[in-house]
């Protein structure tokens, strides 16, 4: 793989097959993870929290999405020996930085959603043979 050295930092080409980047906009653009990371947003949940807050989400998608993220560093999984085992996750300082930017495009989409349904029904109307 190669990287542009500038300034002693190295630049990263994400439109590169072999560049590593690719990974997090590969782990960011799953359906889940936006989701828990704005779910973990506030604070410390317990899975059951976690499950309860993002609707639709199943218990297996939960589990390896928190797996994938904990295993990234994003997420920190912690057990509490009690009778059943608590679980609970928060972000990392590192999850809390790409928090932070998925954050900017949740506050992007609630800006501009009313846009992209007028230019759905637009373009609907267009593609879609009339009756």
């Amino acid at each position: 793989m190669e990287t542009i050295e500038v300034e002693g930092v190295p630049e990263w080409d994400v439109f590169s097959i072999n560049c590593p980047s690719r990974q997090i906009f590969d782990r960011v653009g799953e359906r889940w993870t936006g989701l828990v990371l704005l779910a973990l947003e506030p604070g410390t949940q317990r899975f059951s929290e976690l499950r309860r807050k993002i609707q639709g989400i199943t218990q297996k998608m939960l589990t390896q999405t928190l797996r994938a993220l904990e295993r990234d560093g994003i997420v920190e999984r912690t057990v509490f020996p009690t009778v059943p085992v608590t679980v609970e996750y928060t972000l990392t300082p590192l999850g809390r930085s790409l928090a932070s930017a998925v954050a900017e495009l949740r506050a992007w989409s609630y800006a501009h959603i009313s846009e992209i349904h007028s230019a759905r029904s637009e373009y609907d109307e267009r593609e879609l043979p009339a009756h």
